[in-house]
């Protein structure tokens, strides 16, 4: 492989967005083959994970940041095609996945180093790009921002996502009591399985009052919530005192109405997070805390992603249907090849 910082080719193939639109304005291009500055890594991508962040950007709605890739994918696997300067732990060959702030949906990208952790053991390609995206986002949301400490109660609202996915199975493994929403009954069932401990289909059932009735009436430590909207006065009765909300998307509205008296008499906390900004350093420790205390939990298969469908890179607008028909359990992953 150590060849291959030589033969690495001029131009490659890139999905990119030609217009903001639907799906279907996700097209092949040809463009040049990054090149790696210092502390930066080129990966020979084999994989790269669908997001939801990618859907708002194909509409025009989440503008990569600063001199970040105009392409989406915000997650890869592969193997070191070249390094920059500055770079000691990698060599040429090793196979990683990493955190993108842009370009993943590509035949290579560059990143940061500090963004880049090496391939689970035992996993392949199409798994290992599932993991970067959900695993730095759940650790930092629910275990850093949010705290979630062994025994206390999380609530996990769209469990059946790549992130709710992730949230179950991690705060399964160290130890808390998890419940989750889903809309349906296969959904419910699918989160019961990756270790929930109750799971509410919320087109059938209050989750607020199905919160208090499995914690004896005193409501989720953790709430790691996608939909915002009326869901942000509903969590307010769920969580219990000093409980913390954690909002790290906005699916059902940025703007609600919510009764913030609750905040004061129960002591409650609610925050939220971005990842795509976030500086180099701030991701590299979020790295460094996952290949610590996640990855030996995924060369075990304690936790590991729940895979939906695999498309071709080509087929790019294909997964991003499947994403926004709300079907899918797990991840949408591309093989790039």
């Amino acid at each position: 492989m150590a060849s291959e910082q030589n033969n690495i080719p001029a131009k490659m193939t890139a999905i990119a967005i030609s217009e903001p639109g639907g799906p279907r304005v996700l097209k092949p291009e040809t463009r040049d083959v990054p090149v790696p500055g210092p502390g930066e890594i080129l990966i020979r991508v084999r994989a790269a994970g669908i997001n939801r962040p990618d859907v708002q950007q194909r509409k025009g709605a989440y503008p990569p940041p600063p001199g970040a890739s105009d392409l989406p994918g915000l997650e890869v696997s592969g193997e070191v095609a070249a390094l920059g300067d500055e770079i000691s732990r990698w060599r040429v060959g090793d196979r990683i996945c990493a955190l993108t702030p842009g370009g993943g949906y590509a035949e290579y990208v560059k990143v940061h180093a500090g963004s880049v952790l090496p391939l689970p053991a035992g996993f392949t390609h199409t798994e290992a790009a599932a993991v970067p995206e959900n695993y730095f986002t759940v650790w930092h949301n629910v275990f850093e921002r949010g705290a979630l400490k062994r025994g206390e109660t999380l609530l996990v609202h769209g469990g059946s996502s790549g992130i709710g996915t992730t949230a179950i199975q991690l705060a399964s493994a160290f130890g808390a009591y998890v419940i989750t929403t889903a809309g349906s009954q296969e959904k419910c069932d699918a989160c019961l399985k990756l270790g929930a401990d109750r799971a509410i289909n919320y087109r059938e059932e209050d989750f607020v009052a199905a919160v208090k009735d499995a914690t004896g009436g005193k409501g989720a430590n953790v709430i790691l919530d996608m939909v915002g909207g009326d869901y942000v006065a509903r969590n307010y009765q769920a969580a219990a005192v000093e409980g913390r909300i954690v909002q790290i998307a906005t699916q059902s509205g940025a703007v609600a109405s919510a009764d913030f008296s609750k905040i004061m008499v129960k002591r409650l906390t609610h925050t939220g997070s971005t990842l795509r900004p976030r500086t180099v350093e701030f991701k590299a420790a979020i790295a460094a805390a996952l290949e610590a205390q996640v990855w030996p939990l995924l060369a075990t298969r304690k936790v590991a992603p729940v895979m939906d469908m695999i498309f071709p890179l080509k087929e790019a607008w294909r997964a991003h249907e499947r994403m926004e028909d709300g079907d899918h359990i797990g991840k949408i992953v591309l093989d790039v090849g």
